[in-house]
């Protein structure tokens, strides 16, 4: 906020500081904007000026099978693969996060390795492990890898919201004897879960939009919407592909949206815990 304390010197690196960023996130967003208006051209190419407005290529794409068995395959991945992240990494965060044993750091860097390693790397891998089970194209190698991915976001989101987590609620409950498993269902899931689903949430986003690693696992049957949509860059560039990446667009923005609301509804669980 402006101060009216502040110097002339720190007024001017106020205003520029906020001119910079506002610049910076123009550079970065107005790439991903420029697509949006291309979706609606009634000609046949991704140009600019447009030619006028059509939603035929919205239609082309809820008309083409091809598109619709991409978003189809999607959807079954994605959810599925975010379910076992969310499940996985949220009991990987509260054993790492409670317990002390040796190797405790060795084990994080470990699991959170899939954020750090080149995509390409993970592709490669999986294809050599599921290849020779004769799980080369199918949808259970898919969903294991990209659960694989999403299991640091979930780590990491869980992890931060436990960090302030009163673990005298946990005690209090065991002493009136609840067992372990009603203590995590009644106790810590409902505090902790704004971090457990703002996790799912980054596991399903980097699921949804996975390209490289269904590049080596998918067949054409299992062909993902990214997939479709990088195949239809080499192949047959059109608009329909503007048209799919502006309902992506959509739908990122509909999970920022829900994020921010979850990081705020977390906020408010943390001050109102009893100290």
């Amino acid at each position: 906020m402006l101060s009216p304390y502040m110097s002339p010197v720190e007024r001017v690196w106020f205003y520029t500081l906020r001119i910079l960023c506002g610049l910076i996130l123009l550079f970065l967003v107005l790439p991903v904007l420029v697509i949006v208006p291309l979706s609606f051209n009634s000609g046949s190419f991704l140009v600019y000026p447009l030619q006028g407005f059509s939603l035929h290529w919205y239609q082309d794409f809820f008309a083409s099978a091809e598109w619709m068995r991409a978003l189809k395959n999607s959807i079954i991945v994605a959810p599925a693969a975010t379910v076992l992240a969310m499940v996985f990494g949220t009991l990987a965060s509260i054993g790492l996060t409670r317990g002390d044993f040796p190797g405790k750091s060795l084990v994080m860097a470990l699991v959170i390795s899939p954020m750090v390693v080149p995509v390409v790397i993970i592709g490669v891998a999986s294809y050599l492990f599921f290849a020779p089970l004769g799980l080369g194209n199918s949808f259970a190698s898919l969903i294991l890898v990209h659960a694989v991915l999403g299991v640091p976001f979930v780590i990491i989101t869980v992890s931060a919201t436990l960090q302030g987590f009163n673990y005298n609620l946990v005690r209090a409950a065991a002493s009136l004897g609840a067992s372990p498993l009603l203590t995590f269902r009644r106790v810590t899931l409902p505090l902790i879960a704004p971090g457990v689903i703002s996790g799912a949430l980054f596991a399903f986003a980097t699921s949804f939009d996975e390209v490289v690693v269904t590049l080596f696992l998918a067949g054409p049957e299992q062909a993902t919407l990214p997939r479709q949509m990088f195949s239809g860059i080499r192949e047959n560039l059109s608009p329909t592909i503007a048209a799919a990446a502006t309902l992506l667009i959509a739908f990122s923005v509909v999970l920022l949206l829900t994020l921010e609301w979850l990081r705020g509804r977390s906020e408010k669980l943390r001050t109102q815990q009893p100290g």
